[in-house]
């Protein structure tokens, strides 16, 4: 049975498992599939590899999600390993708990992952002595799920939010900001070259009427923006800002990192997939200087010894097979650190 703590969402519900496709040597999860849920566990045996699970060890999944990394890690932590897995999207923990209810090591906690400390002292757990896995940003589901208001390619109120029970959405950011701070989110989040004419036509639009839907903002941003040759639709930055900002998903990476260095043992792993440059630089930058020997500049050295090791300088990507399954995996990177101190 699956304990689940903080959890007052969906019940049991009746679903066809498809078989997960296999591979030599590898457990490979496609898209694992309950309901309307779709979900496709990113570089699955390289993240959960990294983590070198044991039986009777303690180990953490930051991003429960679909379950796919928190199934593979419970099979390889049986009889006595323990798993807490957070994640805040109902959906997301009806389905997993569905999924993994033969597993009786695993507590699920319905709360942000920038709880950790404080969900883990609830729990009496002092210490993560094997590892901490995190996929960071949106999942499939949320990102395809019309009715969650992440994608411009499907209308839907603007909403955005990963904690459905959150009041702030992406229709407060997008009617409430003022000019000057969309321009900064804009650049900041989603690193768009033409932020101030875009919030400038948001805000002279919303005189007039509240923006209410993504193909609202999607058109206002076409608008916008001159037209030019690219791979991606002009919306695309704007709404990843307007996701990160309703989120808090940066601060909270940052948040959650220096968190799990103050909870984690020697020795245990901290494994983390990031999807775009802003996520993959705060962890980047982060492992690097915990890792620095010197991190005072000096002319003497006064630096306490680094709190972690690299397990890989460079990150590693996503594989061919994977890519073939699921282009998106594409802009996956995966960074490992072990704790020395």
């Amino acid at each position: 049975m699956v304990q689940i703590s903080n959890y007052k969402g969906h019940g049991k519900r009746e679903y066809k498992n498809k078989d997960s496709k296999s591979y030599p040597f590898l457990f490979y999860d496609k898209i694992f599939l309950m309901d309307d849920f779709k979900h496709y566990t990113v570089m699955l045996n390289e993240a959960v590899d990294a983590l070198e699970c044991q039986d009777g060890k303690v180990y953490v999944d930051c991003t429960l999600g679909g379950g796919g990394h928190s199934e593979l890690i419970l099979k390889r932590i049986q009889p006595n390993g323990k798993l807490i897995a957070f994640d805040i999207d109902d959906e997301a923990i009806a389905h997993s708990k569905e999924r993994l209810k033969d597993y009786k090591n695993l507590t699920i906690v319905k709360s942000s992952y920038t709880n950790i400390k404080s969900e883990l002292d609830k729990l009496g757990i002092k210490k993560i002595t094997g590892g901490v896995i995190l996929d960071l940003g949106a999942s499939y589901h949320q990102l395809t799920k019309q009715e969650r208001g992440f994608s411009f390619s499907k209308d839907a109120p603007l909403d955005m939010r990963f904690d459905m029970s959150s009041d702030f959405s992406a229709y407060d950011v997008v009617n409430t900001y003022k000019e000057d701070d969309l321009v900064r989110i804009f650049s900041e989040y989603g690193e768009e070259r033409f932020s101030k004419r875009i919030a400038k036509s948001i805000v002279e639009i919303r005189r007039i009427k509240p923006i209410g839907t993504t193909k609202e903002l999607a058109d206002i941003i076409v608008k916008a923006t001159p037209h030019i040759k690219s791979s991606i639709h002009p919306a695309t930055r704007v709404f990843q800002a307007i996701r990160i900002e309703v989120n808090n998903e940066l601060k909270n990476v940052k948040n959650v990192l220096h968190d799990i260095l103050e909870i984690i043992d020697v020795g245990g792993i901290i494994s983390v997939i990031s999807f775009h440059s802003l996520e993959d630089r705060i962890v980047k930058q982060f492992f690097k200087r915990e890792s620095q020997k010197c991190r005072c500049n000096n002319m003497i050295c006064t630096c306490e010894p680094p709190r972690i090791e690299l397990v890989n300088k460079k990150p590693i990507t996503a594989g061919e097979i994977e890519l073939k399954e699921n282009p998106p995996s594409r802009s996956a990177k995966l960074r490992i650190a072990r704790c020395i101190r």
